[in-house]
Formats: structure tokens, sequence, C-alpha cells
């Protein structure tokens, strides 16, 4: 495989800013999707452990279905000759708004329609935002760097997601003396880490539109209508001529099932935490600040890995190890132990998601690299609404949260078992 041209960024800030994008945007699914409003869902809103595991995993559904319809077609209208920041503004925009929404959401199953709105909305607008964050990695980071850029950005974003929990437990959540005269008995300290994701976003988020360059490469700037007609062509051609591309066919099928996987760990983590081991608010939220420390140190750590043994490598010991700890972790009923088995999870966590998308880098022939991450979000969002939608119906059916959750074992399996026949190229 022949190198690619390596963009240079006009700015030394360009990669830091980039980076510090995923500090910015990842309080969302910490505090809201996972660990605190998930929860606040769960034992305020609604009141039934099931029933909540149920409803948030079909708005959860929706808004993935969305994405994976969605997010393939915009991104190839946006690379047939548009640019891609104003894009992933909206996105962030929407997910602010939406989000920041959540605070009217009172204690009572009167709010659970608004509640699951919004999440929804929230959720749509992150995911959204991620398609073309992650197609502006190949124009930044040269190819030799592919693994460390992607896994700083992931471990900056647990980072985030750790100092914006850490803030909603000690500044909101645990205090005896809520600030700003936040009623405790109306939940609006707990509805109020809402609005501080949000801040938290446009506050850290902004860099990036000030000092990142775009990266699509298009000379011309086509108005919506061609761009999308064009983008469509584009797209329908890329899908016909997939089997063309082996490896990548391959591992975007493999990745389709082991971050389903993966996202639904964490979409379910703090109402697995909550529901079956009896942790109250603030427990689930101290467990998930260690769980983003042993994460965000795996991301960082693994950064080197990745350049050094290869990113398939990388992936294949990161889900090795996510499929034994979790198998352990659903037997388990002493919490002891699952905290030990939990934040060792957390290790592998971020190397199998940075890995992933240096490894889409190193796939991708150089012509045809921003039509491949395309096909990369569509294969992240494609089936991610099934993992959501199989949890929350199987722990229905079977009454069992441990049960619901053994699907996402079988996510990892199916996986990990495609990714064996994919060959990644050497540098």
């Amino acid at each position: 495989m022949t190198d690619r041209t390596e963009a240079k960024p006009r700015s030394r800030l360009a990669v830091p800013a980039w980076c510090l994008f995923d500090w910015a945007n990842s309080p969302f699914p910490t505090v809201v999707v996972t660990f605190v409003f998930a929860v606040y869902f769960q034992q305020a809103v609604v009141g039934d452990v099931v029933q909540a595991t149920h409803l948030w995993g079909i708005a959860l559904a929706v808004s993935a279905f969305a994405v994976a319809v969605l997010g393939p077609i915009l991104g190839a209208t946006v690379d047939a000759g548009m640019r891609r920041k104003p894009w992933l503004f909206a996105a962030t925009v929407l997910t602010a708004v939406a989000g920041a929404g959540l605070w009217f959401a009172t204690p009572e199953q009167s709010s659970i329609w608004l509640v699951l709105l919004l999440v929804a909305l929230s959720n749509f607008g992150f995911e959204l935002g991620m398609v073309f964050y992650n197609a502006m990695l190949p124009g930044l980071a040269p190819r030799g760097y592919l693994g460390r850029v992607s896994g700083w950005a992931w471990g900056l974003g647990y980072a985030g997601g750790l100092a914006c929990l850490a803030v909603a437990l000690f500044g909101l959540v645990q205090t005896e003396t809520p600030p700003f005269g936040l009623d405790a008995v109306a939940q609006e300290p707990v509805r109020a880490t809402a609005l501080l994701v949000a801040l938290w976003l446009v506050l850290f988020g902004w860099p990036l539109f000030a000092f990142t360059p775009e990266t699509d490469g298009a000379e011309a700037r086509l108005p919506f209508g061609a761009a999308l007609r064009k983008g469509l062509a584009t797209l329908a051609a890329t899908l016909r001529n997939i089997r063309g591309h082996g490896q990548i066919a391959r591992f975007l099928l493999a990745r389709m099932f082991y971050i389903d996987g993966l996202n639904t760990l964490f979409t379910f983590g703090g109402i697995y935490a909550a529901g079956s081991f009896g942790m109250e608010m603030e427990e689930v939220l101290f467990f998930g600040i260690a769980l983003n420390v042993t994460a965000g140190l795996g991301a960082f750590g693994f950064a080197w890995v990745d350049d050094w043994i290869g990113a398939k490598p990388t992936i294949i010991l990161s889900l090795l190890a996510l499929i034994a700890t979790g198998a352990a972790i659903l037997m388990v009923e002493d919490k002891l132990w699952f905290w030990i088995l939990g934040l060792i999870i957390g290790v592998f966590m971020g190397p199998t998601q940075s890995a992933s998308r240096s490894l889409m880098a190193r796939l991708s022939p150089p012509h045809l690299t921003t039509e491949m991450f395309g096909l990369f979000a569509l294969s992240g969002k494609a089936t991610a609404f099934l993992g959501p939608l199989l949890v929350g119906m199987i722990s229905l059916a079977a009454d069992s949260q441990r049960v619901g959750m053994g699907v996402i074992l079988v996510f990892f399996v199916v996986g990990l078992l495609i990714l064996f026949t994919v060959r990644e190229p050497r540098d």
C-alpha cells in the first residue's frame, strides 16, 4: 500500500483543538446517557428497573437508527462539496439545547415522555456530530501518528467525562447545601447536571471551530441540493463496489458487531449497577468516576501500542479482555467483585474504539478515505439500535437485567471472529 500525502495543519493548535472536542462532548454519554440521568430516570421518574431499562433502550434505539440512516447520506453529501464544520456545529447545538432541556424533567411519571424525547434528540445530535468529527482525523494526523492522535483524543474524552462527573458529584449531587438555591426535594441538583453538560460542551467545544481547519479536500463548494444528488450517487457507487475492498468490508462488518456491544455496555452500565447491585445515585457516580479513570488510562496508554504493534492486534487484545471480564461480571453477585471487574473492563474500552478509528484510516485507499469514513460511521450505527433494543426486550421478557446484559458478550464474540479474517496493511 502506498503512502498517502500527510496533511499539515495550518496551526499548531489544530490537532490539540480537535482532541479537546472529545473532552467537550464526552460528558454527555457519561453523565446523561450512562451514569446520572439514566439512573435518575429509573429511580425517580419511572420507579421500576425493568420498565425503565425497556423505555431507555427504545429511546436510544430510535436515535441510533436515525443516525444509521441519515449519517452516511449527510456524510456523502458533505464529501461531495460542502464543509464539515457547519454540520458539526449544528449537531453540537442540538445536543446542547436538547440536553439542557432535561432540566425540566421533574421526578414524576408525567415526565417520562419528555425525558425520552429529549434524550433521543440530544443523543441523535451527539452521534451525528461524531460522523463529521471522526472524518477530520486523516487530514490532521500524519500516518505514523494516527494511533497516537486517535488514542490521545479518546483518552482526553474519558478525562473530560471524569472531570464533569466529578463536578456533578461534588458540586451538585453530593453537597449538603446545593448551590444556587437548588431544591433537593425536587431533585433539582440532579436535574442541573444536564445544564452542566450543555455548558461544558459549549465552553470546551469552541476551539475546534476556531483553530481546526477544514480537512475535506473538496475544491468546489456546491449548493445543498447539488451536493446531495452527487453524494447519493457516490454513496450508491461505493456500496455497489464494496466487495472490491474485501478487507474494509470485513472490518466494517466486524466493527458493526463489537461496537454495538460496546455502545450498549456504555448505555446500560449505570442502570445495571443500580438495578442488579443496589447502588444508589452517589455510588453509581463514584463508580463512573473510577471507570473513566481506568478507561482514560487505557486509551492513552494503548495509543502507543496501536502505532507499535498495529491497530488490529490492539483491538483483538482488547476484545478478548472485554469478553473474559464481561462474562465474569455477569456471574458475580458481590459488589466488591463488580467494582474490580468493572474497572478492568474500563481499561480496554478506549483502545477498542480509538484503534478502530486508526485502523480505518490505515485500510482506506488514499483516494477514497472520506467515503470510507462515511461507511465507517454506517457500520457503527446500522445496528446500533439492536443492542439497546435487545437488552431492553430480553430484560423485560426474562425479568432479569443479567440475562439481558448477556447479549453484549454475543456481539463481542461475533465481532472478534470476523476481525480475525482482516489483514492490516504494514506502514
